[in-house]
């Protein structure tokens, strides 16, 4: 069964989304060195088209692991259903089952459009150089994997209500 895990850079993501605090919290978090040659401008502020950017495409991500594990629960529902089903006309919760995975699957196709589109506008943006022979999506993510810093929200962000 699939364990929604929680998206590694939530806590980053969360950072960047807040207008008011973007300068301080991106100068005091600690970039690597690609990221933050990226992100500041010469004169040391965050340079708002690709934070932009960079927003947009981890909000993408996000969509394209949660569209994942939401298309996984409802295959492994249809899997335990369809296990014990009599032959014959299926069941109606059966066919509601199928049409959520084709829900799904939906879902999935247009998430992982949403973030190839991200992913193409802030390499766009960011001047960076994908290689040859390396998809695009792979290569971001492999980027982000290394680059963006990871971590959930803080337990007081968490906790709070939101409202």
């Amino acid at each position: 069964m699939a364990t929604p895990k929680p998206f590694p850079h939530a806590g980053f993501l969360h950072d960047l989304e807040q207008a008011s605090a973007a300068i301080p919290v991106i100068t005091a978090t600690s970039l690597s060195p690609s990221l933050a040659r990226i992100l500041l401008t010469a004169e040391g502020g965050p340079s708002a088209p690709v934070v932009a950017d960079l927003i947009e495409l981890l909000k993408a991500r996000k969509a394209v692991l949660q569209a994942s594990v939401d298309g996984e629960l409802v295959a492994d529902a249809l899997r335990r259903y369809q296990k014990f089903a009599k032959p014959g006309q299926p069941s109606a919760h059966i066919v509601q089952l199928r049409q959520q995975q084709g829900a799904a699957r939906q879902a999935g196709s247009q998430a992982r459009q949403a973030f190839i589109k991200a992913a193409a506008a802030f390499v766009r943006a960011a001047g960076i150089e994908v290689p040859a022979r390396v998809a695009l999506e792979r290569f971001v993510i492999e980027w982000l994997d290394a680059n963006v810093p990871k971590g959930p929200l803080p337990r007081d962000e968490v906790a709070a209500p939101s409202g």
